[in-house]
């Protein structure tokens, strides 16, 4: 335990002022120095996720052996979106490039966008989902591809079923034999006329009764409800309102379907 904030803070209210209920409150606040309660929260810098969000994206893409246009025209799209000036935007591509490098350290960039994260899995949704879009770039999962998805998604505090829901969102369907991955992978499912698969999207088994697919339901609306988002860059913020409308959604079909309320 840290004491150096208490004694100081003690001390400045004993010996400066000769008051020991200002000693108390100073001691009060260099508690809250030692316990790292007035450091900023990763947060207070909105463009802290530049750096490591691009460079995984360059490794992301390079993952299966060459970057294609497509991976590219995601990154573009993505430093429009978020409204990165030019010289955030320079930035971003420098990151890109270093990630496609041979020997680039993805632990580390996934360690720094843990951190901006904060430990808030809300927060962490948007940011896999942009990784994702590379993911995706070219309609098809490979190994690689997978493999660094779902080290962001654990060191994020994100589950294997959070990971099937979000990629059932975009038309993928989990199976154990696709692929070519060690675990089974993703594969493009035939569309949908009326969209992703609800259960799949709530996490939950289709032979799930109400009272499981309640609270699945309960469980990922709390999670991802936008009045609790916080400080988050206005594109996250939009995939995160699209998460819970399609969460809402999906829970609104099965409601209908099993006609339960």
């Amino acid at each position: 335990m840290k004491y150096a904030g208490k004694l100081i803070g003690a001390a400045i209210g004993l010996l400066l002022f000769r008051n020991p209920l200002l000693a108390l409150l100073f001691a009060a606040i260099g508690h809250m120095v030692d316990a790292g309660m007035l450091k900023p929260h990763p947060h207070a810098d909105v463009q802290g996720y530049v750096d490591p969000l691009f460079a995984l994206l360059g490794a992301v893409a390079k993952a299966d052996g060459r970057v294609s246009e497509a991976e590219i025209a995601v990154a573009e799209r993505l430093m429009t979106r978020l409204g990165l000036d030019a010289a955030l935007r320079q930035r971003a591509i420098a990151r890109f490039n270093a990630g496609k490098q041979p020997g680039f350290d993805v632990g580390l960039a996934i360690g720094e966008l843990k951190h901006w994260c904060g430990g808030r899995r809300d927060h962490a949704f948007p940011v896999i989902d942009m990784v994702v879009e590379t993911v995706l770039a070219e309609n098809g999962v490979s190994a690689g591809k997978l493999k660094i998805l779902r080290r962001l998604a654990w060191s994020l505090g994100v589950t294997e079923m959070d990971l099937v829901a979000m990629m059932a969102m975009k038309g993928y369907a989990w199976t154990p034999h696709g692929a070519g991955a060690d675990r089974g992978g993703y594969v493009p499912p035939r569309r949908r006329p009326d969209g992703p698969d609800p259960y799949a999207v709530l996490g939950v088994p289709r032979g799930a009764d109400a009272r499981a697919i309640k609270r699945a339901y309960r469980k990922l609306i709390g999670e991802h409800h936008p009045d609790r988002l916080g400080n988050l860059p206005e594109d996250m913020r939009r995939r995160a309102e699209r998460r819970a409308s399609e969460i809402n959604a999906a829970y609104e079909r099965i409601q209908s379907e099993r006609g339960f309320t």
